[in-house]
């Protein structure tokens, strides 16, 4: 699948609670002492990272590692800054939620859509490949924490004029472990958006 490329693997952890430190430990891991937030983790992930493009995705394979190739084929084709996964446009899907998690997830992207005029599809979803400059830059730029996190590096990159292509992804719910998603990450969401928008 990956062949012809050159990669490294960086696991970043703290705290999950679906084992993935567990099993990073036997193979590689850059841990750290406790939860601290998505945006630091990007930061520390970062500082190990050698190439030139960075392709950030979930541990429990969530993400399928089999796109990675598409992420790659797009940016080539358009020479984009980022390339996000999309579940919301063309063959991409989610598999394996309940109608209440279908639920948040879209109408988190519609809110988004309708308030900030993104420029891109999925706005919540992770798996995406930067630019490794592009990244440092917007993490420069980026004050939320949590799951608003994902749609701020978006609309950011977008007021900066940096290009974004989709690939459309099929997003499979982990089989082990729990999503940390809660009632205070959907509070913290929709404080986010609305701050975004009262400052873009």
């Amino acid at each position: 699948m990956m062949s012809g490329y050159s990669f490294e693997i960086i696991v970043i952890d703290d705290g999950s609670p679906d084992g993935t430190q567990e099993v990073a430990e036997q193979l590689l891991l850059r841990p750290r002492a406790k939860k601290l937030g998505l945006g630091t983790a990007y930061i520390h992930g970062m500082k190990h990272a050698t190439g030139n493009f960075i392709v950030i995705m979930d541990a429990d394979l969530s993400h399928h590692p089999k796109f990675i190739a598409e992420f790659i084929r797009k940016q080539k084709e358009g020479n984009f800054d980022i390339v996000s996964g999309t579940r919301y446009k063309g063959n991409g899907g989610v598999y394996g939620w309940d109608l209440k998690r279908k639920l948040i997830s879209r109408g988190a992207n519609f809110i988004t859509q309708v308030l900030l005029r993104p420029g891109a599809s999925d706005l919540t979803g992770s798996f995406r490949l930067y630019r490794k400059e592009v990244l440092q830059k917007l993490m420069e730029k980026c004050v939320s924490k949590g799951y608003v996190f994902q749609m701020e590096m978006i609309v950011r990159a977008r007021q900066l004029g940096y290009t974004i292509g989709e690939v459309p992804i099929s997003f499979v719910d982990r089989v082990y472990g729990e999503s940390k998603l809660g009632g205070n990450e959907i509070v913290s969401f929709l404080k986010g958006l609305l701050t975004l928008f009262a400052t873009t």
